[in-house]
């Protein structure tokens, strides 16, 4: 079988230009996909129990960055027409729900890593996020 390396350009173009992590293509018995992930973001979570939120803190000014712990949808309230999970000014305590990721059709509900209060919602509902994105600043 010969590997046709113009539709792999093509493919590779296609990352950079949608601003993608992966593609993949196929047809009758051929299959490519073709990936820039990094080992970080190929991570596969069986279970939300094994999901973490990653805390990064710069400064008092910028407060506690909560980040996406997943590839995923970003989700602000239970459901459609719900109530938000937070909003800006809100008081949260550890542990508190502050969003959901949907990923593969699972709802991972993303705990708050600390007390606090919520400066800065970063995503929109709906909003596609990556592995390590800021999705809620904390004060």
């Amino acid at each position: 079988m010969k590997i046709d390396k113009k539709l792999i350009k093509e493919l590779t173009s296609y990352l950079n230009e949608f601003e993608l992590t992966e593609i993949e293509y196929g047809n009758n018995d051929l299959k490519i996909k073709v990936s820039r992930a990094s080992v970080a973001q190929s991570k596969v979570f069986s279970n939300v129990k094994d999901i973490t939120v990653n805390q990064n803190i710069k400064s008092e000014n910028e407060g506690n960055k909560v980040t996406s712990p997943i590839i995923g949808t970003a989700y602000l309230a239970p459901e459609p027409g719900a109530k938000k999970f937070v909003e800006v000014g809100k008081k949260v305590k550890k542990g508190d729900t502050l969003l959901i990721v949907e990923a593969m059709k699972t709802m991972n509900h993303v705990p708050s890593p600390s007390d606090g209060i919520v400066k800065e919602v970063c995503v929109k509902d709906g909003q596609p996020v990556e592995f390590g994105q800021t999705i809620i600043i904390l004060g």
